[in-house]
């Protein structure tokens, strides 16, 4: 009988082209990186080497700690590097999996996006295996990291555009007994303040591609205007210290939080966020940590070209917590110009 030739493997199914010199599973500590391939006009057979850290000592959960997911937010990878110089004296029951740069293209020219293909990775998950560079990056981290990891968190900041209160972000699972776990991880991270995610549809995102592999993940917004904000650099380390001490990677040494150590908020939608309808210079009329009402002046909007002519008034819609402003004075009509929050009634998560 003649033979019938297999039907060809998927480019989606085949392992990562990304390779590394890390054993994810040898116990110990390593430090490598991940070889991301690059073939351009300057180097026909290069690639790019991205630092990872992995410390795994023994029996216990895998958390994964990544920074630099966008290349303007500067909190988390100083937080993972700093982190990565104490590995070498940490004891953990587990295994810790540190990326302090993800998107290191990005990370390295200080830009949101990647200056090599433009890709948004916080945009591009699932990744595809034969694609950009971005969605090389993002294809590794869904089929080999997430699959590796209990838990995952990715710590991000407002970036060049808008500054943010450090604020734990938190997106509870819809399994219960998952729920339960999750709930105990935020209440002992004890962030002053825990924003409650709604990913609102979108599936392309880190956190939205965690989900779908079960993990319990959490994030984080701890500053921004691309600069190192010192109080958002501090939540962010003890942060990751208590997550590390609630998962039962490190023995509790920090003192314990009462009930209620972090109040939780959410973002409702349309009416807690500000654009600029027309461009222009924006003057903000609010500061990070007001507590703003219904139809309050957000600022003005003044044309350049214009000069003589009024300013363009722009109001909040709704009432809450500001939490993030503009840091670029300079806007485009759509620009966000900053959003609000509101607390969650006990039990109402």
């Amino acid at each position: 009988m003649p033979q019938v030739a297999a039907a060809p493997t998927p480019p989606s199914s085949r392992p990562s082209l990304i390779s590394t010199d890390i054993d994810f599973d040898r116990p110990g500590l390593q430090s490598g990186h991940l070889r991301l391939p690059y073939s351009h006009d300057r180097s026909g057979y290069g690639h790019i080497p991205v630092p990872i850290a992995v410390l795994n000592q023994g029996p216990g959960p895998t958390l994964l700690l990544t920074g630099g997911n966008h290349g303007d937010e500067f909190e988390g990878p100083i937080a993972l590097m700093k982190l990565m110089r104490r590995l070498p004296q940490l004891q953990i029951q587990g295994r810790l999996i540190v990326i302090p740069g993800l998107n290191f293209p990005a990370l390295m020219q200080g830009t949101r996006t990647s200056p090599i293909d433009q890709g948004n990775l916080n945009r591009a998950f699932p990744g595809q295996r034969n694609g950009s560079l971005t969605e090389m990056l993002a294809h590794y981290v869904d089929s080999v990291l997430f699959p590796l990891a209990d838990v995952a968190f990715d710590l991000h900041a407002g970036g060049a555009s808008t500054h943010y209160l450090p604020t734990v972000l938190a997106a509870w699972p819809s399994d219960p007994a998952q729920a339960d776990t999750y709930s105990r991880l935020v209440q002992h991270l004890g962030a002053p303040r825990t924003l409650v995610m709604d990913l609102l549809g979108e599936d392309r995102t880190f956190g939205a591609a965690a989900d779908r592999h079960g993990l319990l993940f959490f994030c984080g917004e701890f500053g921004g205007q691309a600069v190192c904000n010192p109080q958002g650099l501090a939540l962010a380390e003890t942060c990751i210290e208590r997550l590390m001490q609630g998962m039962g990677l490190l023995p509790p040494t920090l003192d314990a939080l009462p009930p209620e150590a972090t109040h939780l908020y959410r973002v409702e939608g349309d009416a807690h966020y500000v654009f600029a309808p027309v461009p222009g210079l924006f003057e903000p009329a609010f500061q990070l940590g007001d507590e703003v009402q219904a139809g309050q002046i957000a600022g003005w909007i003044h044309d350049p070209t214009q000069p003589g002519a009024p300013a363009t008034e722009i109001r909040f819609k709704g009432a809450g917590l500001a939490l993030c402003i503009r840091a670029l004075a300079r806007v485009e009509a759509g620009d966000c110009l900053g959003h609000l929050a509101s607390r969650v009634p006990a039990g109402q998560v």
